[in-house]
């Protein structure tokens, strides 16, 4: 009997309601934190994107990994156009990312090749024609590509002041960029190309330094419901190595690496996964430093006696008092 009613069961999945991981990844595409929660529309942070956006027609979130620039970014984005989906774009750098991928190249075509417009000249259009609505392209990963050579001649015209000037692209076609464009970019300020990036883009665009931050981490923790005494353990062990940023770029651990963080068992996954790597290759040639990171991680899951006081630190260049 219970064989039989074995396949008319179907097993649902949060995935399948709508209210998992795979919803929230799709609703904030350009997250690399797809379970990270919401931020409302009203965040201190997002208004002050959006003022800067008015300003200079773009922005630039510049952190490590881990800062959630890419989230902020994304739901900026989503607040500027009301989630209208045909709004806004989502583009993500790389090496091999060129002009033709981004402005303007060739696809295959019953007789020969035909034009294929990138992302830039397909939002430059829609916002052209739509010129009482806001349109936003975000850049993830800005540093990773040749940003002259991507950009092309648009790269001048990007600029708040040059917005409605004609210009000529590849093909000979004139276009203008429109003032209601905005573009939201994110870097790291560690990528090889970052130079090429700020020479290009600092009298262009509004530039936003994200840090690690202990306040955040501090309330990311609370609303994962972790206990106290754990929680400073691991905003201690956060600022312990924060604190070597400011001298070695590798070590800094941004605050959503512990977005799922809250007891032992998931911070033993996120430093066993994550960690521990970043860790190792942060100090691969100082081998008592990363032993005695290792170490001080060890006490924060097994020596209740480091615990610290929750330090209002927000940058990486100010360690707690007492931290090596």
């Amino acid at each position: 009997m219970f064989e039989q009613l074995v396949p008319s069961v179907r097993i649902l999945t949060a995935d399948h309601l709508g209210i998992g991981v795979m919803a929230t990844a799709a609703a904030s595409h350009a997250s690399s934190a797809p379970d990270a929660p919401e931020i409302p529309a009203d965040h201190p942070l997002i208004r002050e994107i959006i003022r800067l956006a008015d300003v200079y027609g773009g922005v630039i979130l510049s952190g490590p990994p881990g800062t959630s620039k890419s989230f902020f970014a994304a739901t900026t984005a989503q607040v500027m156009t009301d989630h209208d989906k045909r709004r806004y774009r989502f583009v993500q750098f790389h090496a091999s990312y060129q002009y033709e991928d981004f402005m303007l190249g060739f696809q295959p075509a019953v007789h020969g090749f035909t034009y294929k417009e990138g992302p830039f000249l397909q939002l430059v259009d829609a916002a052209d024609k739509d010129p009482d609505n806001k349109y936003v392209l975000v850049i993830d990963e800005l540093s990773r590509a040749d940003v002259g050579r991507v950009f092309g001649e648009a790269l001048t015209y990007v600029e708040r002041t040059k917005r409605q000037l004609p210009f000529n692209i590849a093909n000979g076609d004139e276009i203008k960029v429109p003032a209601n464009l905005v573009i939201i970019a994110t870097m790291n300020p560690f990528d090889r190309g970052v130079d090429e990036v700020d020479a290009a883009f600092e009298r262009r665009f509004a530039k936003i330094t994200m840090d690690p931050d202990a306040e955040l981490l501090n309330e990311i923790l609370t609303n994962n419901g972790m206990d106290e005494t754990l929680k400073r353990r691991v905003i201690g062990w956060f600022n312990r190595i924060n604190g070597h940023a400011n001298k070695n770029a590798a070590a800094a651990v941004g605050h959503a690496y512990f977005s799922s963080a809250s007891d032992e068992a998931t911070l033993t996954d996120i430093w066993e996964y994550q960690l521990k790597h970043l860790v190792l290759r942060a100090f691969r040639r100082d081998e008592n430093m990363r032993a005695s990171l290792e170490t001080a991680w060890q006490h924060v899951l097994d020596a209740p006696g480091v615990a610290t006081e929750t330090p209002a630190v927000r940058t990486p260049t100010e360690p707690p008092e007492g931290i090596a």
